[in-house]
């Protein structure tokens, strides 16, 4: 790999930080000296950009202090020592600063690069009701474009229409507001978002009081997610004065509604709130969010308002790992909470789908082949339920079992116990002599006694099998559910046309394999079913996936799906970014080494048995990738093109040509394979 395939910036991530010095009521050339220490363990931290809080070289809770001139002074020569201090070190920083312009006052936000006064936003909206007084001191820069600001020898762009762009990382794209003005319900960060901005800032003292903390990372949050930006947030903390308030420094880091980072509150030691956003994903979420640039054309394109102040960044392209938290499950939330809150959201999804399906057809009966695997497991318990919830008895539904040459006696004890238990009505077919037969017909080695086991002789048995299901379903006026998942859609894994590919409604076919079997344990979990259908479901967890479509090896060994087509988790990742978000596989590649390479850090998802908890080092992930990449992109997608209906789950995407993914049946790799291939 190319040394630069480590660096965040290469993958167009950017390291940011909000800043919590600890502040002293009014002392500015202290505050400076806090600030040019915090400035500095962002250099070592490789912190493209760090975002202090709302008047942090002046001090927030002053009061009448504000207006007097020695105080003033005393702020621009703050602000002199912090932009000399910091010449030499990478991070760009968002300070607050009280500036006098034109005999008024102003609540800033300066931007500084390299000793470099970038330009000055000034605060649009002050507080001045309950504790807060601003505009006794403050005048509002609402309405302030296209004016500078002298600031010792230079004159500097100064107003609330400034953008600030690094001219050799495009993707550095920031944009500054202060405290009151994300409280405001058209807060100056929404338009600079639809100007360009990638990041917003938020430079705030904002007081604490009880449940404040919340409210602040919930206004975060949802301007994050509206904005389709990152959001960084830092508010004063300790050292301001407590004459009637306290303060808490809180800081926080989102990006698209997701929490990346938080500090700690009420701590007296000064410190950086730091990750790394992901500003590929924001730029591609964009392009795929039309009402985006629809908001943009309605609020008059403010793009063609804003001035665009560039600088040099000259990023280190060092490898300085990760600071981004990374699920190894991205279909799977790692808080348990949120967890069985999505499992519970999944399953009824899928139950009332079904449901639907059920009562707009009038069918009697739901036809389902029940193998003793997860995915016919799991459409047979969502079917259940879903008679459950129309009132109907479970005997409505025919479970057939149809053994065939590799099926094992296990999987087929679990079918027709699992069967047992639910109270379907179950029957078996045994599918090899019909298979023998058509093996026969078309002159397969197979059947004249040679061990011949290529994809014809796999294909014969899942075709009958689903030709005898809907042959059932026009017999017994049924309707066929599909057991098919969304992994084996996005990997082809499935076989097209009389095959597993169709049915008369897929209901599992927004499902990811790894999200399936948290939703079968959250069924065990939450008492969905009785202690013997649990038992039998605990049963099928536990087995080794395999289509049971060739028989075991001299050495006993079964057929392995994971082994064909690689590991089901690193599959379910690479399908989540290449769906759900389009990026590059080298940047997939990048992210799923660190959320793969060790299996002792960060957290996994209740559940995972020890024996699946494993690493897999960058030759594994990238060969792995490069297959998941040919079969997605040019050897799946006819089959997906042809897909039966079935309910939309995850927020994570979709495969239906219906609905989240649209993409020419005749396609190629070319593009991916050769992307990945220009980081060898």
């Amino acid at each position: 790999m190319k040394p630069a395939f480590r660096s965040i910036h290469a993958h167009r991530l950017l390291r940011v930080a909000a800043a919590m010095p600890r502040a002293s009521v009014g002392d500015a050339a202290a505050n400076a000296e806090a600030t040019i220490a915090l400035a500095r363990r962002a250099h070592d931290e490789a912190v493209d950009l760090v975002v202090f809080p709302e008047l942090n070289l002046t001090s927030y809770a002053i009061d009448d202090l504000h207006l007097q001139s020695a105080q003033q002074a005393a702020t621009r020569e703050a602000l002199a020592a912090v932009v000399a201090a910091t010449r030499d070190l990478s991070p760009v920083l968002l300070v607050g600063a009280a500036l006098a312009r034109n005999g008024r006052l102003y609540n800033c936000a300066v931007a500084i690069a390299r000793g470099r006064i970038l330009g000055v936003v000034p605060k649009t909206y002050l507080p001045n009701y309950r504790e807060y007084y601003e505009k006794r001191w403050f005048a509002s820069g609402g309405g302030l474009s296209g004016l500078a600001i002298r600031i010792g020898d230079a004159e500097v762009p100064f107003g609330t229409d400034l953008i600030f762009a690094a001219s050799d990382l495009p993707h550095f794209v920031f944009h500054a507001e202060i405290c009151e003005d994300y409280w405001a319900p058209i807060p100056p960060s929404t338009i600079g978002a639809l100007a360009g901005a990638l990041v917003c800032c938020n430079l705030s003292a904002s007081n604490v009081t009880i449940g404040k903390a919340r409210e602040r990372a919930m206004l975060s949050a949802a301007q994050s997610a509206r904005g389709v930006s990152a959001y960084i947030y830092a508010a004063a903390g300790p050292g301001e004065s407590t004459t009637d308030l306290a303060w808490d420094g809180q800081g926080t880091i989102h990006e698209l509604g997701e929490l990346l980072a938080e500090s700690t509150r009420f701590d007296h030691e000064p410190g950086l709130c730091i990750a790394d956003v992901d500003c590929e994903r924001l730029a591609q979420e964009r392009a795929r969010f039309g009402t985006f640039n629809d908001a943009a054309a309605f609020a008059g394109h403010p793009e063609a308002r804003f001035r665009r102040v560039e600088f040099a960044h000259a990023p280190d392209f060092a490898d300085v790992g990760l600071r981004r938290p990374l699920r190894r499950f991205p279909f799977v939330p790692n808080n348990p909470e949120k967890r069985d809150a999505d499992c519970y959201e999944a399953f009824n999804i899928q139950v009332e789908g079904l449901a639907r399906r059920l009562e707009a057809t009038g069918a009697k009966r739901l036809v389902i082949g029940v193998s003793g695997g997860l995915d016919s497991t799991h459409a047979l318990i969502v079917a259940a339920k879903a008679l459950d919830r129309l009132g109907r008895p479970r005997a409505d539904i025919l479970g057939i079992t149809m053994p065939g040459f590799a099926t094992s006696d296990a999987t087929k004890s679990n079918a027709w116990k699992l069967m047992k238990a639910l109270g379907v009505t179950a029957e078996e077919i045994d599918i090899r002599p019909a298979a023998t037969r058509m093996l026969e017909d078309i002159g397969h080695p197979f059947a004249n006694g040679e061990p011949h086991y290529d994809v014809t002789f796999e294909n014969v048995q899942a075709g009958l099998r689903t030709d005898y299901l809907f042959r059932l379903a026009n017999q017994r006026e049924g309707l066929v559910v599909g057991t098919g998942d969304l992994s084996e859609l996005a990997l082809g894994w499935c076989t097209y046309g009389v095959g597993d590919q169709m049915s008369h409604y897929g209901v599992n076919a927004g499902v990811p394999k790894t999200l399936i079997q948290f939703l079968i344990r959250w069924c065990i979990a939450t008492d969905q079913y009785d202690a013997e259908t649990d038992t039998v479901l605990d049963a099928i967890l536990s087995t080794e996936i395999s289509p049971e479509l060739v028989p075991a090896g001299a050495d006993g060994a079964i057929q392995s799906t994971e082994a064909r087509i690689g590991p089901y988790a690193l599959n379910d990742f690479f399908a989540h970014h290449v769906i759900r978000f389009g990026l590059a596989p080298s940047k997939i590649l990048f992210l799923a080494w660190h959320a793969w390479r060790d299996a002792a850090a960060g957290r996994w998802p209740e559940g995972i048995p020890e024996a699946a908890r494993v690493a897999y080092d960058l030759e594994t992930i990238r060969a792995w990738l490069e297959k998941f990449l040919v079969r997605f992109f040019r050897t799946s997608q006819f089959k997906r093109s042809a897909l039966p209906n079935g309910p939309k789950v995850s927020a994570g995407g979709a495969l239906s040509p219906r609905g989240d993914w649209r993409a020419p049946s005749d396609g190629t790799a070319a593009v991916w394979l050769a992307e990945l291939a220009g980081w060898d």
